[in-house]
């Protein structure tokens, strides 16, 4: 894959993480797929805000949807997502010390 496409795609994929509401989405699905109804009250904001957000990360390749019944569960697309966030958290941390 050429060199631009692949630096794009790293400045989407981190334009995609870099927003609060989205991360605490992340930070809770890095600990287990979950239905839609239970992340709603775990986030602690609007249920609409939560659906663009969801929505957006499906559309990213972040995190996936699978319906059963009435009910919509999601997971991380890629395990490496979590390190991803644990080794930006990390860095910003020893950053701040130096």
């Amino acid at each position: 894959m050429p060199t631009d496409r692949i630096r794009q795609m790293k400045a989407d994929l981190l334009k995609a993480l870099g927003q609060p509401t989205r991360l605490k989405i992340l930070e809770l699905l890095s600990r287990g797929e979950r239905c839609v109804c239970e992340i709603f009250p775990a986030i602690d904001e609007e249920q609409s805000n939560i659906s663009k957000h969801l929505s957006f990360l499906r559309g990213q390749g972040i995190v996936v949807a699978d319906r059963r019944g009435m009910r919509v569960f999601y997971r991380l697309a890629d395990p490496r997502i979590v390190k991803l966030l644990e080794d930006a958290e990390a860095c910003l941390l020893a950053v701040r010390r130096a």
